[in-house]
């Protein structure tokens, strides 16, 4: 298991991927983990809901900052981009402020995203 470089409380767990047409995440049925996502892609899940059904809040499939509004409380951040690429969690917007470690492919984090702003996924 993996701990990102900052964050207090990172719950870091292996997750599996597959191509899929899906634009949605999705878990294994009855694991509690993430398994199946399409490829490429960042998804951010609502406020404490655990993996809510396989539905996402958010996707992020572009490299670069996502900014982000009303995002509080506990969410899984689930990394599912390719080729080593990364995505971090930013204080500020546009990718800027506190960059909080590096989640890498195929792990998620539960995250309090109240002090986050922007979602940066990195190029490897």
């Amino acid at each position: 298991m993996r701990k990102i470089a900052k964050g207090r409380g990172a719950d870091l767990r292996r997750g599996r991927s597959r191509h899929g047409r899906d634009v949605h995440c999705q878990r294994r049925p009855g694991s509690g983990q993430p398994a199946r996502l399409s490829l490429g892609a960042v998804c951010v899940y609502p406020q404490n809901a655990g993996w809510n059904n396989d539905r996402p809040s958010l996707v992020f499939y572009s490299y670069g900052a996502h900014n982000l509004s009303n995002q509080v409380g506990q969410h899984y951040v689930l990394n599912n981009q390719t080729g080593g690429a990364t995505a971090r969690t930013c204080t500020g917007y546009n990718g800027t402020g506190d960059c909080q470690g590096f989640i890498q492919p195929g792990y998620y984090v539960d995250k309090d995203l109240t002090p986050i702003n922007s979602i940066l996924l990195v190029r490897p």
